[in-house]
Parts: C-alpha cells; structure tokens; sequence
C-alpha cells in the first residue's frame, strides 16, 4: 500500500507573489498618477485633460490581469529552486513590456477623452521597479531562513560518481537552494561507506527504503549513469512508495553538468552539449585586474599594519619574521607562501608528530591549542595577520585573493584524482571554504567547495566571498 506524501513546510503561500504583485501594480498606478497630474514632470497637464484616479482603475485592473497571465507563462509564479537572476529579470521586463503595448493598442483603437499614454510609461517603470524590488527582497528572505534551516529538504544523493558530487558541492555551497545533504548511496563499497567530509557514506543503494524512514528524508537525487535504467526505476518506485520527492539527473555520459543546456522543441527536451567549460582566459585576466587593484586600494591599510605585526613579532623574540611555506599552486606549480611566524623556530620538526597524535587528517591537519605557536602567533592567528604576507604573493602571480586553498605538496600526494581539479586555478587567501568554515570544513567538502567555485566563477561570487570573509575574520569563526 502506498504511503500518503510528506507533507513539506509551505514557506511561501501560492497566492501570495501575485496578491503582491496586483498590489504593487496598483501602487505604481498612484505612483504614476501622482508624477504626471500633480507633479507634472517632463510635459505639464492642461486643465481640460486633468483625470481623476478612478478613470484609470479599469486600466490597472487590465494591466494587472495581463501581468499576471504573463507572469504565470513565464514560470515565475512556479515553485522552482536556483532559478537564475537573469531569467527572472527578463521575465518580468518580457511581461511589463508586454502588457504595456497592450495598453497603448486598446487606448489607440477605443481613444479615451481623458487619457495619458506618458502616463502609461510611468506605470511601467514603477511596476518594474517595485516587482523586481520585491523579488530581490524575497530571494534575500528565502536565503536567510534557508540558510536557519527553515523550509529545508532532507536529500540523500545516490550515486557519489562525478555527477553525485557536482549535486553534492551545489547543496552545500548553496545553503539557500534549502537542500541539506544528509548523506549519499553507492554500490561501490569503497565509496558507499567511506564520508565525504560531513556527508555521510550510508552504504549501498539496497539501504535507501530503511534510510529515508530513519533519516525522515524529504528528497531523493538520483545521478547513477543511464545504464543502470532497471535500478534506477525500482529506485524511483521506492521512492514514490514512501511518498518523497524523486529527482533524476541525466549523468549524459559523465559530462560536467555546466557542459549540458536544457533545450525544448516543441514539447520534445534536448540536452545540448557545449563542450569543455574551462576558466577563461577573459576571465583570468579580469580576476587577476580586480586582485591588483583591490590590493593596490587597500594599500594605506594593510602596509601600517605589516609594520606593526613585523615588529611585534621582532620584539618578542629570536627568529625570522616571515615564514614561507611551500605551497601548490596552478596546474601543480610550486612556490613560497609568505605569512607571519607565529610558530617557534622549529616548529617543522614537531609537525609529523603533532598529525599523528592528534589523529587530524594529514591533507588538511588544522590542530587547536597548538604548543608551536607563540603569544604573538596566537594573536595573529586568531585574528588572520598572520596572513597579510600573503597580499605580497597576490602582486606577485602566485595567489588570488579569492580561490582554493593553497595546499602543501605533502597534501597534494595524498589527493584522489578528483581532488586536483582544486589545482587548476590559482589558490586564494580566502575562498568558498572560508566562509563556509575555515579549518572546520572537512577536506572532502573543502574540495567539493572549491570545485564549485571554478565551475562557477564570476566577478559577483568573488565579490560575496570577500563581503562574507570580513566578518568570520572579525568574529574569528573557526580560526585557530
């Protein structure tokens, strides 16, 4: 017998976006009607054509109709997670340039007495203005309580091939698609029970009915290849039984999800395949001009307080102020990373020891209350001084100011071969790893993370790590 569907938490009432959207259109109407009968900007009204507000209600009220068929057309009334900015904005232009031609055929053919068609232009760009507004406010609103937890899914990923992880880096380097991943399927043991940072490895594709009861699993993404059909429709008939929702991403013989477009011909989907999506040469050259001129900006800031830091350092004791460190960066070039010493001279020679006895994985060893570090260190450290040096590496070519962390060559050795495309770019001061935790991120989720950075790479996601860095560095969240 089947299960009655798990009923979801409704953030967002169905009727609510276009009960806003009629208000807001009406909003414009007044807004409007106050610009051009009493301010009377651009072209003054003569006493004969002056028009009460109630003449234009019918307007509004059509106007308002054909946005909302319009809208509704465009799928912006649908519930659909991660639709891009772009589209929504093109619907919403698409809709009130649409319904505003409308207006002005119906005005030409039933030629009012007492009508402005300027008028109508200033509805539509209030209307404009106030429906993206409103959108803009709402992606913000959703963003946050997604990213408290509120009107999240469960899912489960089956399937860890490179398509489980490409879903897998979405779900956690965009909190605000609501999707916590609890865990993911596979019937290769060696990636079924191993965890994918804090993902959790929970065992063959046999488990997936015992796992969605004791998890309370909301969804399920399946991303096995398409010769796997048998067992993927028995997966899908499990998971309709226990009355989730099901997904199903093509793995279009293992080619990168940004490599396929959805098309749709008259009914019939078409995945395109664009080919290879590499990090541009345009877009290097434009990372490398925005790394330049933010450091050379910020110059009177961090210049005052490297001299500060160096002589704190100078004055507490002995030893060198700098530190360089060996470090990989792109496509598996080696060079110095510069920081502040904050360790003791011969902090090198305690390190094997100190992995191992605090059990840390040594692809990413971050070990608290470390003894090597000194009173100053431990200030610096806690506070990310220690890593003004590195601003030197970003004028240098070495690093970015945004991109993956730079790991060491010890590291790098222990890498499975879907851990280097981490290298392909130059690494970062900060990154999609800072911002989602710092040294408490998990090295298979750091690697997840700055995977989708690559494949995702624009000026607007550099910008927001930047913005997000600034206060995890001043609340110190998981510095040590």
């Amino acid at each position: 017998m089947t299960r009655t569907p798990r009923k979801h938490t409704q953030v967002e009432p169905l009727w609510l976006m276009p009960a806003l959207d009629a208000a807001l259109v009406f909003l414009a109407y007044l807004l409007a009607y106050v610009v051009r009968y009493q301010l009377q900007i651009l072209r003054p009204v003569g006493e004969f054509f002056s028009a009460p507000f109630s003449e234009y209600i019918p307007y509004a009220v059509v106007f308002t109709a054909m946005l909302y068929f319009a809208y509704r057309g465009g799928g912006l009334y649908a519930t659909v997670r991660a639709r891009a900015w772009s589209e929504e904005l093109y619907g919403l232009i698409n809709g009130v340039a649409g319904a505003t031609m409308v207006l002005f055929a119906v005005s030409f053919v039933l030629q009012p007495l007492v009508f402005s068609r300027l008028m109508l232009i200033y509805v539509a760009v209030f209307t404009l203005i106030l429906h993206v507004s409103a959108r803009l406010v709402r992606r913000i609103i959703y963003a946050r309580l997604r990213a408290r937890g509120v009107g999240v899914q469960r899912a489960v990923v089956i399937g860890a091939g490179d398509t489980g992880r490409s879903v897998l880096r979405l779900m956690i380097a965009r909190k605000e698609l609501g999707y916590v991943p609890l865990g993911y399927l596979d019937d290769d043991p060696a990636r079924g029970n191993v965890d994918l940072g804090r993902v959790r490895g929970l065992g063959s594709t046999d488990n997936l009915a015992e796992i969605i009861e004791q998890y309370e699993v909301d969804a399920v993404v399946i991303t096995l290849p398409w010769s796997h059909h048998d067992k993927i429709v028995k997966l899908v008939d499990e998971c309709q039984h226990a009355g989730i929702e099901v997904s199903i991403v093509p793995d279009v013989f293992q080619l990168s999800l940004q490599q396929v477009q959805i098309e749709n011909i008259d009914g019939i989907p078409l995945l395109r395949i664009n080919g290879p999506v590499p990090f541009k040469a345009s877009s290097r050259l434009v990372k490398r001009g925005l790394d330049i001129t933010l450091v050379i900006l910020a110059a009177p800031l961090w210049l005052p307080l490297l001299g500060i830091v160096a002589a704190a350092i100078r004055i507490e004791g002995e030893g060198s102020i700098f530190y360089r460190a060996k470090r990989v960066g792109e496509n598996g070039r080696i060079f110095d990373l510069l920081k502040f010493r904050s360790m003791v001279p011969n902090a090198e020679t305690m390190h094997a020891d100190l992995v191992k006895a605090h059990e840390q994985d040594p692809r990413h060893p971050k070990i608290k209350d470390d003894p090597r570090v000194t009173k100053v260190g431990h200030f610096i450290r806690r506070t990310s001084l220690d890593e003004l040096p590195n601003l030197l590496n970003v004028l240098s070519g070495q690093l970015s100011l945004v991109g993956p962390r730079p790991p060491t060559p010890e590291e790098v050795s222990l890498y499975a071969p879907w851990h280097r495309q981490r290298l392909q770019v130059k690494p970062g001061m900060t990154g999609l790893w800072q911002v989602s935790g710092r040294s408490d991120v998990p090295f298979d989720e750091m690697c997840l993370l700055d995977i989708y950075y690559i494949e995702n790479w624009s000026m607007g996601l550099d910008a927001r790590i930047l913005m997000m860095t600034i206060p995890r560095v001043i609340l110190r969240q998981g510095a040590y």
